[in-house]
């Protein structure tokens, strides 16, 4: 099952399914099945990103009702925010914005995930050839899912209680630290969803709304890495390479979409461990394996 169409892209699509929302890597584990089955190579890189827009699908329809609402009600902040700048105009800024935080706080919830959005995006155009030349490998791989693995043990392990338990209370700060830990995730096995989730623990958010706030922020982040990859590579796919590619954007939105459902209860009554020993498991099963 060396060569792209519709039974691999299945298989593709289980794992991206399975992975993206987990904080396990689901590129790291694409390109491990990729190694394993001998699918390697220009097409293989195209496919391994271009299929998150199945899983990229799931949380938009998971979370309708929320993006909805948020949207909606940011629109209506900023209207708000202009009425305010314009009949202050001549007052301090630092003012006017700490009452529209308090004032419009969907509006800025909004413009918190566009920075977040920013590190990991500047770093991934400036690094994205020398990081799919070097490290889109199975050692990597392994390396980085131990390492992750062991960082999400280390923070599970802190005493502190969260401060934040709910979507709206996650501020511009927040935001931009958790945006410079999904940099990390550039790196494959990491995870994105691992990294912007320990990045939201270690800023005080709870694992739930760590858990819902790295959902949103992958909106923007794999819409990007999704649509530059295609339009890069999507000359290199015939008709059929692109139907057995929408054959596997359905199985991992419907993989995702489940995936999505389960993880959100589960993390709201167990800690990340297992998935840290996962991890380290795993990694240390690679290196055996591509050592031998």
């Amino acid at each position: 099952m060396n060569e792209w169409g519709p039974e691999l892209a299945v298989l593709l699509g289980l794992v991206e399914g399975l992975t993206e929302y987990l904080p396990v890597s689901s590129t790291g584990h694409l390109i491990l099945v990729g190694h394993a089955v001998g699918f390697t190579g220009e097409v293989a890189s195209s496919v391994e990103i271009s299929i998150q827009l199945g899983a990229i699908l799931a949380v938009i329809v998971y979370e309708w009702d929320k993006i909805k609402t948020l949207a909606g009600r940011a629109y209506r902040d900023q209207i708000g925010f202009r009425h305010m700048a314009a009949e202050r105009a001549h007052s301090s800024w630092t003012l006017l914005l700490q009452e529209s935080f308090r004032l419009h706080p969907s509006l800025w919830f909004i413009v918190g995930i566009g920075l977040a959005f920013l590190p990991a995006a500047l770093v991934g155009v400036l690094a994205h050839g020398w990081i799919k030349a070097h490290l889109f490998t199975p050692d990597t791989v392994a390396l980085s899912s131990i390492a992750g693995g062991l960082v999400i043990l280390a923070v599970e392990a802190m005493k502190d209680r969260p401060r934040i338990k709910e979507l709206p209370q996650v501020t511009l700060s927040h935001a931009w630290w958790i945006g410079l830990a999904q940099c990390a995730s550039l790196i494959p096995g990491m995870s994105r969803s691992g990294s912007t989730i320990v990045g939201g623990l270690l800023v005080g958010l709870d694992r739930k709304v760590a858990t819902e706030y790295s959902f949103f922020l992958a909106l923007p982040t794999l819409v990007a890495a999704t649509l530059y990859q295609f339009l890069k590579s999507h000359a290199l796919m015939s008709q059929a390479d692109l139907l057995a590619l929408g054959i596997g954007l359905v199985v991992s939105f419907l993989t995702a979409w489940a995936v999505i459902a389960l993880f959100m209860g589960f993390v709201k009554r167990h800690t990340l461990r297992a998935f840290a020993y996962y991890r380290m498991a795993l990694g240390a099963l690679v290196l055996y394996v591509f050592a031998g």
